[in-house]
Order: structure tokens, then C-alpha cells, then sequence
């Protein structure tokens, strides 16, 4: 009887997987609505034919597939699973109504879970803005062996040097600004103006999404008694008789210029030989310092930490500053080096701030208005909103977001 209900479960499991991951494209329809504003017929229908497409997300999403466990003829487990990601191909309007100032469309498409969780979003073709500062050494001293005294500024130049190769953020440098006053709780610590670190003033001077910092917490020796300069010390390093391991830890931070809050943190950590000769190394990151076991291994950490960068920021969306609000004429402070192209629309916020916390950061409102790129520049862009900007209150230093 066990043998069975075994061979029973491991039939349903298969029948189920078969259901969930051989899932093709279906064809649903999907209704949008939109409002109508002087007289933009296409604008209208273009805001109309968007909703719609929400509606056919919304709709696949809600086809949810069933995983249940059997045991002796008894359902012990059932499981639901949820499309969180879906994809539109072949989207057409089939059926358009309009009553008054309110358009009404109808859309049929083609739609599938996708494998790719960012393949859905605009922002993933975009270049965030981002800007690594310096790596602080929490432990000066450990630097002594070697001279690696620039680790906190060379380590960063490593980190933005492998960020502009991977190609998909604008990377700026700030590796000699330091964001934390104490080292050993950072980034926990409040300054006097309850703000965690100086994010917030760096990525506004620097017109970054995101500000990328961290503390080097550990360049010690694993035996600072191997290291001393007698003939028997240096008999002994030379016979491998001694401990000569060297550990590496840095804490990476990856902060919202926007808000401050920190949107990823993880502790990098390596140890391998410190294999230098008497003044073969000349600093952190020397042609020395990469012929050691030591450095070869500290540059793999380097791109580990480049590597959880992207994958921190590729789902986030894109954001941008206005610069400039002029009747229905919004500027922003980015354009086509970012990726963005005349066409594109982005949603408006209002940037939000209280008399009673000044110093927070600022929340974001949604005016439910998008602007619609018209002119697009190398460093900033030009495009339209649906209603006079007044009316709206949306002004300078309010937030563009691309999704």
C-alpha cells in the first residue's frame, strides 16, 4: 500500500509541474478606460489601451494553478500558485467607445508568464544614475602590512571601474566622500538632522538615483607575529612555516538617493596567502598587490560586488528629477544618455515634505498625470502633461518615475 500511494504522489507532482511550467500564451481581452483632455484624442487612447493591458495582466494572474499531495487517497497538501509576471504579444484594439471626455477601449492580446522578472518593465532598459563613494577602513592600522593605506579609495575606483563594464548604470565617482561618521555601526547611526548618512545631500549635488558606499571592516593578518623584520621572522615566511593568510571584509551599502532608505547591504569576505615580497607592493590594487594570492582574491570580491549591484538595482524603477515646469511643459533632469527616447512616459509625483520633519525624506504622492517625452537630449528632456502643471501642483525637484 505505501509502495502505491508512493508511486500515486510522484504521478501527481508530475502532472502538476507539467501544469505549471508547460503554462503557453493565452488570449484574452482586456478593457481600458481613459479621460479625454483637450481635445488629445491619441494621448487618451494611448493612456486607454495601457489600462487595458493592466486588465489583461490582472486577468492571466488570476488563473492560478493547484499542486495537490495524495497519500493512501487523501489530498495532506494542496498548494496555489499565483502568475506574479506576465508578458503581452500581439496586443490590438478590437472594440473603441467614446462618451463625452471618457474613452473607452477594448484589447486582445496574447499573454504568458515571464521567465525574465524585469522583461515586463521599461526601467530595465534604462541607466540608472548611480555613485560610489569611499570604503572608510574601519581598522587603520591592519594597513600598515604592505602600505595598503588607499584601500578606501582605490577599492571603490575597482568597484565603479566594473559597474561601467557591465554597462547598465551611469557611474560617477565620489570615492574620496565619506558617508559615515562611525565606523563600527554604520550604517545604523543617526546624524543630528535624523537622516542615517549624508545620502541624501550627495545624490541631490550629484544627481544620482543611487549612492553606492561601504566600510572595509578587516584587512588583518591571520599572525601579525609572522611579520616582523628579524632574519629568523623572514626565514621562517620563506620556508612557509608560518601563518601568512590574510583576511578581507567589507561591508557594501547600496542607498535611494531619493529617500535615503538603503535598498541592499551585504558583507563581502575573503582570506588568501599574503605571498609579497619586502616592497613588492606598492597600495591596494598595485601590479604588486595583484600578483599576491591575496589581491587575486580581493579583485574576485570586487566583481562579486559589482555582480550584486546590478542585481540589487535591475528591478527598481526608474526615477528622475523635473527641472523645470512651464504650462503643460515638463523638463527632466535625464535623457538620452539614461536610454529614455521621445515617446516614453513617465509618471508624475509630488515630492512632499512637513513642517513637523523637515529633515525626513520626502514622500511621494502620485498626481495620477504622466509626461510624454517629446524632446530628448543628451543630459535632460522635454515632454507634455495632460494638464496645466498648476492644477496638479506639480513643480521643480518633483519626481518622474519610469516602472
Amino acid at each position: 500500500m505505501k509502495r502505491l500511494s508512493s508511486s500515486l504522489l510522484l504521478w501527481v507532482l508530475a502532472v502538476s509541474l507539467v501544469y505549471v511550467t508547460g503554462a503557453q500564451a493565452v488570449v484574452l481581452e482586456g478593457v481600458g478606460h481613459a479621460s479625454i483632455y483637450n481635445g488629445d484624442l491619441e494621448a487618451a487612447r494611448a493612456e486607454a489601451r495601457k489600462a487595458a493591458i493592466r486588465d489583461l495582466s490582472l486577468q492571466y494572474e488570476a488563473q492560478v494553478s493547484t499542486r495537490d499531495t495524495m497519500e493512501n487517497g487523501v489530498i495532506t497538501e494542496s498548494q496555489v500558485r499565483l502568475a506574479s509576471n506576465t508578458r503581452a504579444r500581439n496586443v490590438r484594439i478590437i472594440d473603441e467607445y467614446q462618451s463625452g471626455n471618457l474613452l473607452r477601449v477594448v484589447v486582445r492580446g496574447d499573454i504568458s508568464e515571464s521567465r525574465d522578472q524585469c522583461s515586463a518593465g521599461e526601467a530595465s532598459r534604462l541607466k540608472k544614475r548611480v555613485a560610489v563613494t569611499g570604503f572608510p577602513l574601519l581598522h587603520p592600522d591592519q594597513a600598515r602590512i604592505g602600505g595598503l593605506d588607499d584601500a578606501g579609495e582605490i577599492l571603490p575606483q575597482q568597484l565603479q571601474q566594473a559597474l561601467i563594464e557591465q554597462g547598465g548604470f551611469q557611474v560617477f565617482g565620489a570615492t574620496t566622500s565619506r558617508m559615515f561618521s562611525d565606523l563600527l555601526n554604520a550604517p545604523t547611526v543617526q546624524q543630528g538632522d535624523n537622516r542615517l548618512t549624508n545620502v541624501l545631500q550627495l545624490a541631490r549635488e550629484m544627481g544620482v538615483q543611487f549612492v553606492v558606499t561601504g566600510v572595509i571592516r578587516d584587512l588583518g593578518v591571520a599572525d601579525p607575529s609572522a611579520w616582523g623584520t628579524s632574519v629568523l621572522d623572514r626565514m621562517q615566511r620563506g620556508l612557509g612555516t608560518v601563518d601568512q593568510r590574510r583576511r578581507f571584509a567589507a561591508d557594501l551599502i547600496v542607498f535611494d538617493g531619493f529617500s535615503g532608505a538603503p535598498v541592499y547591504r551585504q558583507r563581502f569576505e575573503t582570506v588568501a596567502d599574503w605571498n609579497a615580497g619586502p616592497g613588492g607592493v606598492a597600495g591596494f590594487g598595485s601590479a604588486g598587490f595583484q600578483k599576491t594570492a591575496y589581491g587575486q582574491s580581493v579583485s574576485g570580491v570586487v566583481e562579486a560586488m559589482a555582480a550584486a549591484v546590478t542585481e540589487a538595482l535591475v528591478c527598481q524603477p526608474f526615477m528622475t528629477r523635473i527641472a523645470r515646469v512651464d504650462g503643460y511643459s515638463v523638463t527632466l533632469e535625464s535623457g538620452a544618455t539614461a536610454g529614455l527616447r521621445p515617446g516614453d512616459e513617465l509618471k508624475l509625483y509630488r515630492s512632499a515634505s512637513y513642517f513637523d520633519s523637515l529633515g525626513d525624506a520626502p514622500e511621494l504622492q502620485d498626481s495620477h498625470v504622466s509626461v510624454t517625452l517629446e524632446k530628448v537630449q543628451p543630459r535632460f528632456s522635454r515632454g507634455s502633461m495632460q494638464q496645466l502643471g498648476g492644477l496638479v501642483n506639480i513643480q521643480r525637484d518633483d519626481i518622474a518615475i519610469l516602472w
